[in-house]
């Protein structure tokens, strides 16, 4: 026997909640597999009702609405195989569900074994784990197969004991079906093939993985589907970042003749991509067409101003200058070459004028202006008003500028830097800040952020001669360990950080949730992000130092 498959892998991108879009992709991709006679044709997880739903889950008539589609798409079958994500209910029990249609009907619904309950996932809130998958034969135009068909998560099996692809596989499953919503972080394809391929060569099954893409809130799921045949090999990988439906020949009974490889990206590459396809699709999906930041002159706000020109176009972008008495006239310059160089929307607000209103009000009030770290945070404010002002005249987005590290140590100012309807680098650590200007410089050939933004001694610049309080060398490597790896204070010490400065950059973070807690979303592009992906209380007494016999 030598069967191969004629499968059609639907790459695409849903939105949450948007039955009618998401029901038309699936119905005009379902004509056209079986007008082109394919044996299968793959939708991602829960591609229905798109992902993640969350508590829409509970509304009174969403999961309602998923399962008549369904049955819906199900008349619509012929001889192609079709297999799609969406939500069963079967009267007692909700699933994350993988529907199996052909010939006019529901065939089998395979469940999701695994449901993941770490970082920005929650499904066990919404989810019974499925325990009755099994492989499911259906007749193809080239014979029968048996497929094992399972969910996202089921793959990631490493640590857990129940073992749905196991089960499939010694259960007598010769292609292996994995249908994902797999949120994308800096070299995450890498991670999945090599899972992929453990699979293959222990048990020589074929395999499919066809995840995703889109932008769904702070998440990115990047596609890059994967096909690896029987011996290991990977046949294919869908594009990065991009909704595609691509028809492939799948041998099942023998290797496939054609190998690729995952292509060689810098991690510097696939993070701007990341975050260009992740702003791009929050504009997208909630209506907006342009965006306003302010443009300090600093690199932060030079990196988030080429993202946003990258996604929007430079006609989309309004990029605002507000000096203060304490603004360098070489900063002034930097925002506005940085601005032409760009060819976005610029201009410049002085805010002397509110900032001695204000002055004159306190004195009035109080006797005396408002001084030190109010002063400053005064003028930070101040800037947040002028720009949430412009957002609602023009009906733009505001977007933050903040990075990682600075969210990290609560170095912002809320309703000042914090306010904003999108934080486009509040994943991205200050180094990869860095990392990414001289990147996107290098990739255009050219200085299109000043070397001065890059070069110069970071500052807020809301008094004289004001340098960020950190060595960002030092700092910006730690925080990653602490946020990202969760490395606990022994560790770092263990690792060469000097006591002093763990605790004290431990003791911000810790100080900081009220901060972060009030924050604009963020676009993830990392294995941790602040956000929904890390629930930390506000009131908290617990002290990571404890142990800690010199405290």
């Amino acid at each position: 026997m030598n069967r191969t498959l004629k499968v059609v892998l639907a790459q695409l991108n849903p939105t949450v909640g948007d039955f009618k879009t998401n029901f038309r992709q699936a119905e005009e991709n379902i004509r056209e597999a079986e007008a082109a006679k394919a044996d299968l044709l793959i939708f991602p997880e829960l591609f229905i009702t798109g992902y993640p739903p969350e508590d829409l889950l509970f509304e009174a008539n969403f999961v309602r609405m998923n399962m008549e589609l369904v049955e819906k798409l199900a008349r619509l079958t012929r001889e192609t195989v079709v297999i799609i994500g969406a939500v069963h209910y079967d009267g007692q029990d909700t699933y994350n569900g993988a529907a199996i249609l052909q010939h006019g009907k529901l065939l089998f619904w395979a469940h999701k074994s695994l449901l993941p309950t770490y970082d920005v996932f929650n499904e066990w809130r919404y989810f019974k784990p499925g325990r009755d998958n099994r492989p499911f034969e259906v007749n193809t135009r080239q014979g029968k197969v048996k497929l094992g068909v399972h969910i996202c998560e089921d793959l990631w099996d490493q640590k857990i004991g129940y073992k749905i692809i196991d089960q499939l596989a010694e259960a007598g499953a010769e292609l292996l079906i994995n249908i994902s919503a797999s949120p994308f972080h800096a070299m995450k394809d890498r991670e999945r093939l090599e899972l992929i391929q453990n699979k293959v060569r222990r048990f020589k099954i074929p395999y499919i993985y066809l995840n995703l893409v889109g932008g769904q809130d702070e998440l990115v799921f990047d596609g890059a589907s994967l096909v690896v045949d029987r011996g290991a090999n990977l046949l294919h990988i869908g594009p990065k970042f991009g909704a595609v439906v691509e028809t492939l020949q799948v041998p099942i009974d023998t290797e496939g003749e054609h190998h690729v490889a995952l292509p060689n990206k810098r991690k510097e590459q696939e993070v701007f991509e990341g975050l260009v396809f992740g702003l791009t699709e929050y504009f997208r999906k909630t209506g907006h067409q342009d965006a306003v930041l302010g443009l300090s002159g600093g690199i932060d706000s030079a990196l988030t101003a080429v993202l946003a020109k990258e996604a929007l176009g430079p006609e989309h972008v309004l990029g605002v200058s507000m000096p203060s008495k304490y603004s360098t006239q070489h900063s002034r310059d930097d925002a506005r070459v940085l601005a032409d160089n760009l060819g976005i929307r610029y201009v410049e607000l002085p805010i002397g004028g509110p900032h001695t209103a204000f002055s004159e009000l306190f004195t009035q009030g109080f006797g005396k202006p408002l001084e030190g770290l109010a002063e400053e945070n005064l003028q930070a404010r101040i800037r947040g008003n002028i720009l949430m002002g412009l957002s609602n005249r023009d009906g733009s987005l505001l977007l933050t500028t903040g990075n990682k590290t600075e969210v990290a140590l609560g170095y912002c100012t809320l309703y000042g830097d914090t306010s904003g309807g999108l934080a486009v680098i509040s994943d991205l650590s200050k180094t990869m800040v860095y990392a990414l200007a001289r990147f996107y410089n290098e990739m255009q050939g050219q200085e299109v952020i000043p070397e001065n933004c890059i070069t110069k001694p970071p500052s807020a610049e809301l008094r004289p001669d004001q340098v960020d309080p950190f060595d960002y060398e030092k700092v910006s490597p730690l925080v990653d360990l602490i946020i990202e790896e969760q490395l606990g204070y022994s560790e770092m010490v263990q690792r060469g950080f000097e006591k002093k400065l763990v605790k004290e950059i431990m003791g911000l973070i810790c100080r900081s949730e009220y901060k972060r807690r009030q924050l604009p979303p963020g676009i993830r592009v990392t294995r941790r992000a602040f956000g929904i992906g890390r629930r930390m209380p506000i009131v908290n007494k617990y002290c990571p130092f404890d142990g800690d016999t010199n405290t």
